[in-house]
């Protein structure tokens, strides 16, 4: 698994991919996304790779004010089930955990079970926010997500 930044020669192949019918209301367009990195300088969108060739789904992360946030996170539901969601959070987190962030947020729907259990496996506690309608979680600087993944 590799992560790598999007750009303009893998744009298209970022907002090809989509998530199942039914998670449609849980996770905003990679179209969406990647036009809001173009106007919050501090979004940091990236492309999950399961080689240098094929890209399987999307994940972009940014501090928008004082916390760092994984703004998103998304599978291609041709993909889904084979772990590169769980590989991309272990990799975004180290790497945002090598920059220095000792806190790390993230949101879900309500009605994403998929996505709290993920988030609850990997360290992430509930905060007692609820912000646009979804759940924040965070994971603390005691935290640490184990696993190694390169990403580059």
């Amino acid at each position: 698994m590799i992560l790598k930044p999007i750009g303009k020669d893998n744009w298209r192949d970022a907002i090809r991919l989509e998530v199942a019918p039914e998670q449609r209301m849980f996770v905003a367009s990679n179209l969406y996304s990647i036009a809001e990195s173009k106007f919050e300088p501090q979004a940091v969108p990236l492309g999950i790779y399961d080689d240098d060739d094929t890209m399987v789904g999307f994940v972009m992360y940014g501090a928008p004010h004082t916390e760092m946030w994984i703004w998103r996170l998304m599978v291609d539901q041709r993909y889904q089930r084979r772990g590169y969601g769980r590989a991309a959070m272990q990799a975004v987190v180290a790497a945002l955990q090598a920059m220095g962030h000792e806190e790390i947020f993230i949101s879900y729907h309500p009605d994403n079970m998929v996505a709290a259990q993920l988030y609850a496996d990997l360290g992430f506690a509930p905060t007692g926010r609820i912000e646009d309608g979804e759940i924040v979680v965070r994971l603390g600087s005691s935290s640490s997500i184990e696993g190694e993944v390169s990403h580059g």
